[in-house]
């Protein structure tokens, strides 16, 4: 679920609103607070004052200002993740499996928001919460692309995920490049380009059925 919007001055005080649609909004004004700002510069009262609401309000729904990092992160790495399992269910070719992976990290990285900052710059790392949630969307983004790799190559697990890791760091890592250093290379030139050398090596590996 992107939580991301146009920029703009920090919102009004805004009328009563059910609680799954004020507490959306908080992550939102929390999005932008923690991404211009990591989580020990960020302030609640920054927080309520960007969502338009009075901090006892943003302590109803969020006891401190961790427990609302991890909400945040918590929705980033699953959103993430979702991405990913949306490429790999999307279609039955496996080329295209590979170009929609690297396409869902460009598309996580590049999305408006900033958030994958959260995910993979966070200068909260150190904390073993924030750890774990990180690690946990690593490896349910890894386990997706493993079990095809396994169903369709025969290749055990413990393999399956090194080379599903592989193809991940690659993805995670190229589009982080290509987002600080924007040059020429648009997005879908940039995902052709690095799906293309993952397909490379992903399809010297033979198909279960025999087929290329």
């Amino acid at each position: 679920m992107s939580l991301s919007r146009p920029a703009s001055a920090p919102a009004r005080r805004t009328s009563r609103l059910p609680r799954s649609a004020r507490r959306l909004q908080l992550l939102q004004a929390a999005q932008e607070v923690f991404v211009a700002q990591g989580f020990h510069a960020a302030a609640m009262d920054e927080i309520a004052d960007r969502a338009g609401v009075s901090k006892p309000v943003l302590y109803q729904h969020f006891p401190g200002k961790r427990e609302l990092y991890l909400a945040l992160l918590e929705l980033q790495v699953t959103e993430l993740a979702e991405r990913v399992r949306s490429a790999m269910s999307g279609t039955a070719d496996n080329q295209e499996r590979v170009d929609g992976a690297v396409g869902a990290y460009f598309d996580f990285i590049d999305a408006e928001g900033e958030a994958f900052r959260l995910v993979f710059e966070s200068d909260l790392r150190n904390d073993e919460d924030v750890r774990t949630l990180v690690d946990r969307g690593t490896r349910e983004c890894v386990e997706a692309i493993a079990d095809v790799i396994g169903a369709e190559t025969g290749a055990d697990h413990e393999r399956a995920l090194l080379l599903a890791a592989g193809l991940t760091g690659l993805a995670e890592t190229s589009a982080r490049w290509w987002l600080a250093s924007k040059g020429t290379v648009t997005r879908d030139e940039a995902v052709a380009f690095m799906s293309a050398l993952a397909w490379r090596g992903m399809s010297g590996f033979p198909r279960v059925d025999g087929g290329a």
